[in-house]
C-alpha cells in the first residue's frame, strides 16, 4: 500500500464525517437558532462537531483496545503501535469530552461566556449536581484514566481492563441521548448504548488497521484482517439491530420518514447497507485474494471508501442528536403515578394468558441469546464436521436454556416485574435456579476449548482467553463450591435489605447487573454441584448433597423471612405505583416470599436426584476400573492387601 494511502484513509474519513454533520444540520435544523435563548452559532455549531469528535476518538481508542486483545500478539511491534494509537484517541477524546460539556453547559443554561464567577460557579454547580453535566465529567475522566493507562500498561491481561474502562464511556452516553425522558427510555438507553460501542468498535479496528499496517506483512494481513471481519460481522449485527430499535422509539410510524429527522435515518441506514455490502466483498472476495496473489492496492482504495461511509454515518449520527424527532420526548400533561416511577404506562391486570403473551423486549439480552444459540450450534457443527461427537442432551439443554432466558428477560415476567414484587421474585427464582440448571449440562466451557481453534502466533483468540480465564486465581476462587454456596444465598440477603435492590429496581444499569449477577451466581452454584466443565475443585458427592441442603435451607429461610414481613421493603415504589388491579403491594410480596421459598425446592429435588445419579454412575466407573485393573494384574492389588494382611498377623504371633 502507498504511503500516501495511510493519511487518505484517516483524511477521508474526517472530511466525510465532517461534510456530511454540517450538510444534516443544515437539512434537520439542528443547529437552527432557536426563538427563545439563543446559545449562540458557536455553540449550535461547536457542540455536535465537538460530539462528532468524542464519537470518532472513542472508535479509535476502543477499536485499537479491541484489536490489541483480540487479532495482535504482544511480542510483535503491531501491538504496541495500536496501543500507541488508543493512547492518543484517548488523549483526543479527553479533550473533546471536557469542551463537549463546556459547550453544553452553555446551551442548557443560557449563561453568557465569560470569565466570572457566575460563569464559573455556574459550570461548577453543573458538572457536579446536573446529571448531565456529572455525565461529561465522568466521560472525561474515564478518557484520561484511560490515556494514562495505555501509556503505563503493557501487560495484555490487564489491558482487558483498560478496554472495558474504555468502553465503560458508552453508559454516560447512552443515559443522556434522545429519549431519555420519555416512554421506552429503557429501550433508548440500550440500544443507543450497543448502537456506539458497536459501531465504535467497527470503525476504530478499520483505522487501526491502516495505522499498524507498515508493521504487518502480507501473510500477518490475512491472518489479522480475518479476525478483524469477524469482530465487524458481529458489530454489523449489532449496529444494524439496533439502529432499528432507536429508528422505531424516535421515528414512530412509516409516514414520519419523510421528517427531516426520518430522511437523516434513511441515509444512515443507506451507510449501513454500502458497509455491509463492502465487509461481504471482504470476506468473500478480497482476504481469498490476499492469499493467492499477496496486497491488490484496489484492496486498500475500497478500505478508503469503506472509511468515507463510516465517516457519513458518523456525521449524520452527530447530526441526530441536535435535531428533534417525530415522536414528542416529553411526558404526558398529567402522567399517571407509574409513568412518574417508570417512564411507562401502568400494564393491565396480570393474567395467566398475559404472563405468557404480552413481551417487553430487551435488546442486550435479545442479542445475547441469539449469539448464545448461534456460537453453541456453530461449535457443534464444527466438532461434528471433523468426526467429533457431542452428545445431543447437551444441546438440548442449552437450548431450553437459552429458551427460558430468553423469556425471562423479554417476556410476561419482565413486562410486570417493575410493578409487582412477585413477578419480580419470579424472574430472580428463574434466572438464578432454573436457567443455570439448564445451561451448566450444557458444558459451553468445554465445547469451547474443543471446537475453537488454538492460536500459534502468540495472540489470544477466544479459546485462549477462555481457558485463561476458567484457570485464573479469581476463578478458581469464585468455582470453590463453598464461596459459591456462599455468593448464591448470601447475595439474596446483601441484595434485598440494602440500597441495592433500589437501584435495581430504579434504574435500568441496575436492572441488567441484577440479571447478570443472578445469572453468574447461580451458575457457579450449580456448576458447583453438577457441572461438566472442568474446575479446581469438586467436594465429594456425599458433602456435595449436604451443602446443598443447607444451602437451600438458608434459601427457604430467606423466602419465609419475606413472607412474614408487615412493611414494604420499596414502599415508595411498588406502593406508589397507583395499582388498582390485583393483590394490595404488602400481600403481593408476601406472594414473592412464597414464590422464593416454594419455587426453590423444585430445583433442589432435581439437583439432588442428578447428584445421586452422578454418584451412582461414579462409583460404578470406579468398580469397572478396578474390575479391569484385577483382570489385567490377576488381582495383585489384592493379592497384595492379603500377603500385607498375614505379614501383620505373624509379627503380631511373634510378638507374643
Amino acid at each position: 500500500m502507498p504511503r500516501i494511502l495511510r493519511v487518505i484513509g484517516p483524511a477521508a474519513l474526517l472530511l466525510a464525517a465532517v461534510a456530511a454533520m454540517i450538510a444534516a444540520l443544515a437539512f434537520g435544523g439542528g443547529a437552527a437558532a432557536p426563538l427563545l435563548a439563543d446559545p449562540g452559532a458557536l455553540v449550535r455549531w461547536g457542540l455536535p462537531a465537538a460530539t462528532l469528535v468524542v464519537n470518532l476518538s472513542l472508535a479509535g481508542t476502543v477499536g485499537a483496545l479491541v484489536l490489541a486483545c483480540f487479532a495482535f500478539s504482544p511480542d510483535r511491534d503491531e501491538y504496541g503501535n495500536a496501543l500507541d494509537f488508543a493512547a492518543g484517541s484517548a488523549a483526543v477524546m479527553t479533550v473533546a469530552s471536557a469542551a463537549t460539556g463546556l459547550l453544553t453547559f452553555v446551551s442548557v443554561s443560557n449563561v453568557p461566556w465569560s470569565f466570572d464567577a457566575t460563569f464559573s460557579n455556574g459550570l461548577s454547580s453543573f458538572i457536579t449536581s446536573v446529571s448531565l453535566g456529572q455525565a461529561w465529567l465522568g466521560i472525561t475522566l474515564i478518557a484520561a484514566a484511560v490515556t494514562v493507562l495505555c501509556f503505563a500498561v503493557r501487560n495484555q491481561t490487564a489491558i482487558v481492563f483498560v478496554t472495558l474502562l474504555a468502553m465503560a464511556t458508552v453508559v454516560p452516553m447512552a443515559q443522556q441521548g434522545h429519549s431519555a425522558e420519555a416512554a421506552g427510555h429503557d429501550a433508548a438507553v440500550t440500544s443507543f448504548g450497543l448502537h456506539v460501542l458497536f459501531a465504535a468498535i467497527w470503525l476504530g479496528g478499520l483505522v487501526t488497521l491502516i495505522v499498524v499496517k507498515q508493521r504487518l506483512g502480507n501473510g500477518r494481513l490475512v491472518t489479522v484482517l480475518e479476525r478483524y471481519s469477524t469482530v465487524a460481522l458481529i458489530c454489523f449485527v449489532v449496529v444494524a439491530a439496533s439502529g432499528y430499535v432507536n429508528a422505531e422509539l424516535r421515528v414512530g410510524t412509516l409516514a414520519e420518514l419523510a421528517t427531516p429527522y426520518g430522511i437523516l435515518v434513511l441515509v444512515k441506514v443507506a451507510a449501513l447497507v454500502v458497509l455491509g455490502l463492502f465487509g461481504l466483498a471482504q470476506r468473500r472476495y478480497f482476504i481469498g485474494r490476499l492469499k493467492q496473489s499477496g496486497e491488490p492496492r484496489s484492496f486498500w482504495w475500497i478500505v478508503v471508501a469503506e472509511l468515507a461511509f463510516m465517516g457519513i454515518a458518523s456525521g449524520v449520527a452527530a447530526a441526530l442528536a441536535r435535531t428533534v424527532t417525530p415522536v414528542p420526548e416529553t411526558r404526558a400533561a398529567t402522567p399517571t403515578p407509574a409513568e412518574i416511577l417508570t417512564g411507562e404506562k401502568l400494564p393491565p391486570a396480570l393474567t395467566w394468558d398475559r404472563l405468557f403473551t404480552s413481551w417487553n423486549f430487551d435488546l442486550l439480552w435479545v442479542l445475547a441469546c441469539a449469539f448464545g444459540l448461534f456460537f453453541y450450534f456453530a461449535a457443534v457443527w464444527r466438532l461434528r464436521k471433523r468426526g467429533d461427537k457431542w452428545p445431543i442432551y447437551r444441546t438440548v439443554l442449552w437450548t431450553l436454556g437459552i429458551v427460558l432466558l430468553f423469556y425471562i428477560t423479554n417476556g410476561g415476567v419482565n413486562v410486570y416485574e417493575k410493578y409487582l414484587f412477585s413477578a419480580h421474585m419470579s424472574a430472580h427464582m428463574v434466572l438464578t435456579m432454573g436457567v443455570p440448571l439448564l445451561l451448566v449440562p450444557g458444558a459451553p466451557i468445554t465445547l469451547a476449548a474443543r471446537a475453537i481453534r488454538k492460536r500459534r502466533d502468540g495472540s489470544r483468540g477466544g479459546r485462549e482467553w477462555l481457558l485463561l480465564a476458567v484457570h485464573s486465581r479469581f476463578a478458581s476462587v469464585i468455582s470453590n463450591p463453598i464461596v459459591a454456596a456462599v455468593l448464591f444465598a448470601g447475595s439474596l440477603w446483601v441484595f434485598y435489605y440494602t440500597p441495592v435492590f433500589r437501584w435495581a429496581t430504579t434504574d435500568h444499569i441496575g436492572h441488567e447487573w441484577m440479571i447478570v449477577h443472578f445469572l453468574i451466581t447461580g451458575y457457579l452454584f450449580v456448576q458447583s454441584l453438577i457441572g461438566i466443565d472442568p474446575v479446581k475443585y469438586r467436594l465429594p458427592y456425599p458433602f456435595r448433597l449436604l451443602l446443598l441442603l443447607l444451602t437451600m435451607a438458608f434459601h427457604a429461610f430467606f423466602g419465609l423471612s419475606i413472607m412474614q414481613m408487615h412493611g414494604l421493603l420499596l414502599a415508595d415504589w411498588f406502593g406508589a405505583m397507583g395499582r388498582i388491579w390485583g393483590d394490595s403491594p404488602l400481600v403481593d410480596q408476601q406472594a414473592g416470599g412464597g414464590i422464593a421459598w416454594s419455587i426453590g425446592e423444585i430445583p433442589t429435588v432435581i439437583l439432588a436426584i442428578v447428584v445421586a445419579i452422578q454418584w451412582s454412575r461414579s462409583d460404578e466407573r470406579e468398580t469397572k476400573r478396578r474390575d479391569r485393573n484385577a483382570d489385567r494384574t490377576g488381582d495383585a492389588e489384592l493379592n497384595a492387601y492379603n500377603e500385607r494382611l498375614a505379614r501383620m498377623a505373624d509379627r503380631d504371633r511373634v510378638s507374643r
